[in-house]
């Protein structure tokens, strides 16, 4: 079946291939957080560890894991984080000013690191707004497109709740619009922390739409 990105708490996962990396994506917890294993020369790479710590291990399967990366650090987004370390041994990343609400984190990221899932490679990009330490991971599938896991900071729609906290959304929809729409082409496909996918060219004519209505 065709990709299309549309997933559901409880069903199969939905997977695409990025030229050598595989992702799957599936739907968990109570808040259909979106979780996201890219495989790549044999190794795994976890985005988000989100509630539902069975379903996650029987996606990484006999594989094994050697890294999970943790966009931010709102709890239902890390809540199985604990157990699939535990059970995986795993090293678990996250921005270094989100890492100290976020448990068992073991190396700190900041903006500009690469991470690698076997010969694959993510860069991180740090966007401030929806919490101080909030990520995206891009990855440039040779020969292809770009693809960015976003977090809570961008959706189909709009960039991430700040709250009505008019400095938050600021810095929020500058660094959406500076570091990734400035940045990156349209045909750039972006998978956030719910919901469906969507790409940067389908939203670029709703920037400034966003940022008059303040969310």
């Amino acid at each position: 079946m065709a990709y299309t990105g549309d997933v559901e708490r409880g069903g199969p996962a939905a997977e695409r291939t990025l030229g050598p990396m595989t992702m799957r994506k599936v739907s968990v917890g109570r808040m259909d957080n979106n979780a996201y294993l890219l495989t790549c020369g044999g190794s795994q790479l976890l985005i988000d560890a989100a509630e539902d710590a069975p379903t996650l291990l029987s996606l990484v399967g006999p594989a094994g894991l050697e890294t999970v990366v943790t966009t931010h650090r709102h709890p239902d987004h890390w809540q199985a984080l604990a157990d699939v370390v535990a059970t995986t041994g795993a090293e678990s990343l996250a921005h270094e000013d989100d890492a100290v609400e976020i448990p068992v984190v073991t190396h700190p990221l900041a903006d500009g690191d690469r991470v690698t899932v076997g010969e694959c490679e993510l860069e991180v990009i740090h966007l401030v707004g929806h919490t101080p330490g909030s990520i995206a991971l891009l990855y440039q599938e040779p020969g292809g497109i770009a693809h960015l896991w976003t977090g809570d900071s961008l959706f189909p729609g709009g960039v991430g709740n700040t709250h009505k906290n008019r400095a938050h959304f600021e810095s929020l929809i500058n660094d959406v619009s500076a570091k990734l729409f400035d940045r990156l082409p349209d045909d750039t496909w972006f998978y956030p922390g719910h919901g469906k996918d969507s790409t940067l060219g389908a939203e670029r004519p709703h920037l400034a739409e966003w940022r008059a209505r303040g969310w």
